[in-house]
């Protein structure tokens, strides 16, 4: 919806609870993994597969935690902080290496999304979590290393193939959906003269629609209309 240095630049000026109204996926995915990290022990294995530019590392400063990525997926990433360059589609690692792996809107990148989640599940050690992210309804990115979308269905179909115990919770509902939807319309005038069309049209797709959009997203009880998921997977 934003191009991504604007998004930077402008994010930290914006009050916590106003992101929580226009961005709620992202808003409610990190508090989802911030709970996540605080429950693992300090000194736990950890691995990041698929880190991309590492953002996440903050949340396990208190485990052992290891970066991997293929270093493909945006070229305007700095992958400088990988540590492993590997796929995951053949981990690097030994069976059982790790309390836990996260994988954070990656799944969707993978040719062989079921190669990359048995993977997962081996280099975990029995009682380990698998943390995973990805998505429903999202447009095509990081071109051309985009191929798939998933269901909760296909999603737990996958994780029980793999051996996997899991939870899967949609982050938000249609209205959430819908607020995100038509913020993509301001993604269209971040550029040149369209600038002036977009400070426009900033206030009402960019806040007022957003915002009412929040506060209707709980009437939508089943989550059919979503924008992806968080997944808690065990090792049994």
């Amino acid at each position: 919806m934003y191009k991504a240095k604007f998004r930077k630049l402008v994010q930290p000026l914006v009050p916590a609870f106003v992101m929580r109204w226009i961005d709620p996926f992202h808003t409610e995915l990190l508090e989802h993994l911030t709970e996540a990290a605080r429950k693992l022990p300090a000194g736990s294995h950890v691995l990041d597969a698929g880190a991309g530019e590492c953002p996440h590392a903050p949340l396990f400063a208190h485990t052992r935690y290891v970066r991997l990525d293929r270093g493909i997926g945006d070229k305007a990433w700095d992958y400088s902080k990988i540590e492993v360059l590997g796929d995951i589609s053949e981990l690097p690692f030994c069976d059982g290496a790790f309390d836990a792996v996260i994988n954070i809107q990656v799944l969707e990148h993978l040719k062989e999304p079921s190669i990359g989640i048995n993977e997962m599940a081996r280099v975990l050690k029995p009682g380990g979590q698998l943390i995973l992210t990805t998505v429903q309804c999202w447009e095509i990115h990081q071109h051309p290393n985009d191929f798939f979308r998933y269901t909760r269905y296909g999603l737990t179909y996958l994780f029980d193939k793999a051996g996997l115990e899991s939870r899967v919770e949609a982050l938000g509902g249609l209205f959430w959906l819908i607020g995100f939807r038509l913020m993509a319309i301001l993604s269209f005038f971040q550029k040149g003269w369209r600038w002036l069309i977009f400070a426009v049209l900033l206030p009402i797709f960019g806040f007022a629609i957003p915002v009412v959009c929040y506060f209707l997203d709980p009437v939508d009880r089943r989550r059919d209309y979503t924008l992806g998921y968080f997944c808690w997977c065990r090792k049994p």
